[in-house]
């Protein structure tokens, strides 16, 4: 929620998550177990813990750290990327080149090798 608030102070056109029908902020249970996760950041902590929670959830999370600790932690994971892929698999955006273009404007860092597999597994080319 800290990083859409930072977004929307720096200017990014982001919805209120608080008003989607289908959102829903949950705070995790196992608390304690946050502090473990001390070279993560808090959301990135609480994402995780949540899904450890919830054997049935899948984590999205882009930092490469939080990545490699959900995958030790046997987390099911995807990123926004992969958000963004199964968005149009599913018919409900367009393409996904020019939003990977708005995420690049945006400082969004994405891998070479990263980028040359999204769009082919969209189903678009360069």
């Amino acid at each position: 929620m800290k990083e859409l608030e930072r977004g929307r102070i720096n200017g990014v056109d982001l919805p209120e998550v608080r008003r989607l029908g289908w959102f829903r902020i949950q705070d995790p249970i196992s608390r304690p177990v946050l502090p473990l996760m001390r070279a993560l950041d808090p959301g990135e902590a609480s994402v995780l813990a949540l899904a450890l929670e919830r054997k049935t959830a899948i984590a999205v999370l882009d930092d490469r750290l939080a990545r490699r600790v959900a995958l030790r932690l046997n987390v099911r994971l995807t990123g926004t990327l992969g958000i963004l892929v199964d968005a149009k698999k599913a018919g409900l955006i367009p393409a996904v080149a020019p939003l990977l273009q708005q995420l690049h404007q945006l400082r969004f860092r994405v891998s070479a090798a990263t980028h040359l597999m999204i769009l082919p597994a969209a189903g678009e080319s360069e």
